[in-house]
């Protein structure tokens, strides 16, 4: 027998809070796939505000973890932590989910937490500059 495979979007739209690890770089550094785990709540009447990360569906396709990069009257524009380009405007009923906390090696803390945000919104003011600042950790991290 094959195993039921279960939408995050039914949970999500049923009120419960959902766990799961993301897959691909876009949000490295600050989710890293197979080390983190995403904790997803529905997102409601929540109007998300720069540097949350939301959980949206594309237009016809796939469902996606980015940080909000601003909110306009024509919609909501994202980013991934590891993308220099900007995707939107993303309507209200796109978004699904709202992140509120990471699980890293066993450690639970709060999307909310003072350092978190502090780190998202460095991150954030720096999107112009990530392909540089990429490869210029890539060179200090591979230096013998």
């Amino acid at each position: 027998m094959g195993e039921e495979k279960i939408s995050p979007e039914k949970l999500l739209l049923e009120g419960r809070t959902i766990q799961f690890t993301p897959v691909g770089y876009s949000m490295y550094p600050l989710l890293v796939p197979g080390r983190d785990q995403a904790v997803v709540a529905p997102i409601g009447d929540t109007v998300p505000r720069r540097g949350d990360v939301v959980l949206y569906r594309r237009i016809g396709g796939i469902l996606v973890l980015h940080r909000v990069w601003k909110h306009k009257k024509d919609g909501f524009y994202m980013v991934g932590d590891n993308e220099k380009t900007v995707e939107g405007p993303l309507q209200r009923e796109q978004l699904k989910g709202i992140l509120v906390a990471v699980v890293r090696k066993g450690r639970t803390f709060s999307a909310d937490h003072i350092l978190y945000r502090a780190a998202a919104g460095l991150w954030l003011w720096l999107r112009p500059f990530r392909p540089y600042v990429a490869r210029l950790l890539s060179k200090c991290t591979t230096r013998r």
